[in-house]
């Protein structure tokens, strides 16, 4: 297959930032996907409704002029997240879930839930209105190896909370291992998973042989080839229960390329090419659709885009870098090298 004509894809995990980095980041992510999910973990984080639409209209600001983007909005939940906020979400036109990032699991998430068992009250009513409860999930305690911080969160934070709360609604988000594929294959319908196109394409040898990459640097952070091959297995299965989220996260060169660089991978501008593909390597690119455009529009209760786009397969080299900020450069995600797939 040469040629793939797709409904227009969305992004279901996307870092904007704010700011300056919304001149970049918007126009590369808009010319990609027509909705997307956008994290609320800036500074100060996002978190309130009314706070969300603020975010939402300086992200519209940026919009390029013809394209048809659509930000849905996400609450960064704290330990002090009201109950009723969750009402609020559910009547909100743009603002679709809440994020729970364990406290320091990630970028910006220092004001992040100490403890799950504080905010109950809350999940009650998540639980009780659908509105879904998207996690990053890793445990955070210092003395867990780093490649195990996922299934430790499976196994002592997540299977307990689904005992206690058996509709609620959760997406798992960037799963890494598959021990978090098989638990969410394990689950009701009630509980999805986002998956990056890096966890797809790459595995901690890319990162971590002849030389520290650190452009391949993300959390969760790369695993085994072994839990890579299971992620592509899931993906390109047709199962609904997983879907594109590609935690695109823009950090400039030199935060990166530092004695303590930031974790992130920069995969907005070519993202859809890249999981087309990951797709093809295995061929299975005719499951691409499913996976992109299909299934987390229907998990979130959002109608499927009726817009299409086309992908050939024609060699293109993602770039080495691109501007960033004012004199700085962001590298994205395999840069320099060449991909296979091209949007038209």
């Amino acid at each position: 297959m040469n040629t793939i004509t797709l409904l227009q894809p969305d992004d279901w995990h996307v870092h904007l930032r704010d700011g300056l980095a919304l001149k970049r980041t918007v126009p590369d992510l808009a010319r990609q996907f027509s909705r997307a999910i956008c994290m609320p973990n800036l500074v100060p984080p996002v978190k309130t409704v009314d706070e969300a639409l603020a975010y939402r209209e300086r992200i519209m600001a940026h919009a390029p002029e013809g394209v048809n983007f659509d930000p849905r909005m996400v609450l960064y939940f704290t330990d002090y997240t009201s109950p009723e906020e969750v009402k609020k979400i559910k009547d909100s036109e743009y603002v679709n879930a809440i994020k729970l990032y364990p406290a320091g699991a990630t970028t910006n998430s220092d004001n992040g839930v100490s403890d799950i068992r504080k905010v109950y009250a809350v999940i009650e009513q998540l639980e009780k209105y659908q509105v879904p409860l998207l996690l990053h999930g890793e445990v955070t305690h210092n003395h867990v190896d780093i490649f195990d911080r996922e299934k430790r969160f499976l196994d002592e934070v997540l299977s307990p909370l689904l005992k206690q709360f058996p509709a609620l609604k959760v997406v798992l988000e960037h799963i890494t291992t598959s021990e978090a594929a098989h638990f969410v294959l394990e689950q009701d319908r009630n509980v999805a998973a986002t998956i990056t196109p890096q966890h797809l394409l790459f595995n901690r040898n890319d990162m971590l042989v002849g030389g520290i990459k650190p452009h391949f640097y993300c959390l969760p952070i790369l695993k085994r080839q072994t839990h890579q091959q299971t992620l592509l297995e899931v993906a390109t299965s047709g199962n609904p229960k997983f879907f594109l989220g590609t935690d695109s996260a823009p950090h400039s060169k030199n935060a990166k390329e530092n004695a303590c660089g930031c974790a992130g991978c920069y995969s907005a501008p070519t993202a859809i090419e890249l999981y087309a593909q990951a797709f093809d390597q295995i061929g299975r690119i005719e499951r691409l659709e499913g996976f992109a455009s299909m299934f987390g529009a229907d998990f979130y209760g959002l109608p499927r885009n009726t817009q299409t786009i086309t992908l050939i397969k024609e060699p293109q080299v993602i770039p080495a870098s691109l501007e960033y900020l004012e004199n700085e450069q962001i590298i994205p995600l395999y840069a320099g090298q060449t991909i296979q797939w091209r949007k038209v």
